[in-house]
């Protein structure tokens, strides 16, 4: 009954039921098994999605919003079926104020159409995660990336969203202002939401000046604790790196085979300093001296543009270079601890993925404490997959030991509901009660989060 008001209210041109796009919207690029959903929207405009989510409230329908499907968590997988809402043809830039350095785009832009727009006004949009994501789905995760170290995440981008809520309702969460003391923080409550709260419409972002000249510098070090405690010592110094990346010795090798390179295998680090020509330059210098006091190796500094966008795509390709070995899966994820825990955390990773006999790999923005694991095991063999969750488990629990997070970017979804309780506390019993507040029937991307 409810498809045919669908296609009453939006359109028949709007509405799918092609098995191909049903197993296009059945998963993401996380491991967790794909769902058929039982109808796509193509949804153009609020109003599209306002007409959805009346009929999904009246027909008690589950609706999961789908941007580009390249969440890592699960989000993105109708694990009740009902309506998935596509969003790639809502994507129109709504208003661009350069000289207020602003812009409000619909939530299907993607990051690089977004960047190819306000960068020929010498201004960029700074999150950077390794797809091309729809913004949309970077704020439901509050999604993050290389340059967090410097700019912050998602959260920290946004001015006011546009969300609809499950019963149809339009609403803003902020203004066109840089700060706001009225009212409760809205705006941060959605992002990283997953969609669970309300369907976010719009989005108005705050926008950077482009850098006027940047440079790229790696080296390497015996040990991954030697790498953490560098980092933190550049970050002690004062010196305000754009992307500061930990790279270990098996990433290296990887990186190495994937993409034709040719780096040092063993654990690294890859800076990009970026500003006025003359404190680059001196923040290359000195980011060298501290360096090489805690015993460097293999210090390379560059310029050039060519063989930064090279160094740079090799390392966000780490994850394809992770996924194209035949007959291997991988289980991974993302945690994130204070920086004084850092040396700790990966050393006890890289530790814990050692004695489990499996390969792995870890990488991640050890400027914000961010860091990603990949745990590598063949599905074929017994007993395999159960020593790589162990090991995430025990990873992921560690994190949460030493204050931090189980995700620091790629989101809760599926994957890292087991660890809420653990991580939250009381304060789960509160995030409950919210979404009952916003989604009484629960028909917001539900079975996700909690």
């Amino acid at each position: 009954m409810y498809l045919q008001q669908l296609i009453d209210k939006l359109g028949k041109e709007k509405i799918s039921q092609k098995e191909a796009d049903l197993i296009r919207h059945s998963r993401d690029e996380s491991i967790h098994a794909a769902v058929l959903p039982d109808v796509v929207c193509f949804i153009e405009s609020r109003e599209d999605v306002v007409e959805v989510l009346k009929i999904a409230s009246d027909y008690q329908v589950p609706v999961t919003p789908f941007g580009a499907g390249s969440g890592l968590e699960g989000q993105a997988i109708p694990v009740q079926k009902g309506i998935v809402i596509n969003f790639e043809r809502m994507n129109k830039i709504l208003n661009f104020s350069p000289e207020d350095m602003r812009i409000t785009v619909q939530a299907g832009v993607t990051r690089l159409q977004l960047n190819k727009l306000v960068n020929d006004h010498g201004l960029m949009f700074s999150v950077d995660p390794g797809a091309d994501a729809m913004i949309g789905g970077m704020v439901a995760t509050n999604a993050s990336g290389t340059t967090a170290v410097r700019y912050g995440a998602m959260r920290d981008q946004l001015l006011d969203l546009e969300v609809v809520l499950a019963d149809g309702t339009i609403m803003h969460t902020g203004t066109l202002a840089k700060k706001s003391s009225s009212g409760y923080n809205l705006t941060g409550l959605f992002t990283g939401s997953e969609g669970t709260l309300g369907v976010i419409t719009e989005i108005t972002l705050k926008l950077h000046s482009i850098p006027e000249y940047s440079m790229m510098a790696r080296c390497t070090f015996d040990s991954i604790e030697l790498c953490a405690r560098a980092a933190q010592t550049i970050l002690q110094a004062g010196i305000p790196v754009l992307r500061m990346e930990l790279i270990d010795a098996s990433s290296i090798s990887m990186i190495n085979r994937h993409s034709g390179e040719n780096f040092p295998v063993n654990h690294s680090l890859f800076f990009e300093f970026a500003g006025p020509r003359k404190s680059v330059e001196e923040e290359v210098t000195l980011a060298s001296e501290l360096m090489h006091k805690l015993g460097c190796e293999n210090w390379t500094a560059a310029n050039d543009e060519k063989k930064k966008d090279e160094i740079w795509k090799a390392r966000k390709d780490l994850n394809y270079a992770i996924a194209c070995q035949e007959g291997i899966e991988e289980i991974g994820g993302d945690v994130c601890v204070p920086i004084s825990r850092m040396p700790e955390m990966v050393t006890y990773a890289r530790n814990l993925m050692d004695k489990s006999g499996l390969n792995g790999a870890i990488w991640g923005h050890v400027g914000d404490g961010n860091f990603h694991t990949s745990i590598m095991y063949d599905p074929s063999v017994d007993g395999e997959f159960e020593i790589a969750d162990k090991t995430n488990d025990d990873i992921v629990m560690y994190a949460i030991q030493a204050g931090g997070t189980c995700t620091g970017e790629h989101g809760v979804g599926l994957g890292k509901m087991k660890f809420q309780e653990a991580e939250h506390g009381a304060a789960l019993e509160i995030m409950k009660r919210t979404k009952h507040m916003y989604d009484p029937n629960g028909i917001l991307n539900p079975g996700k989060i909690f």
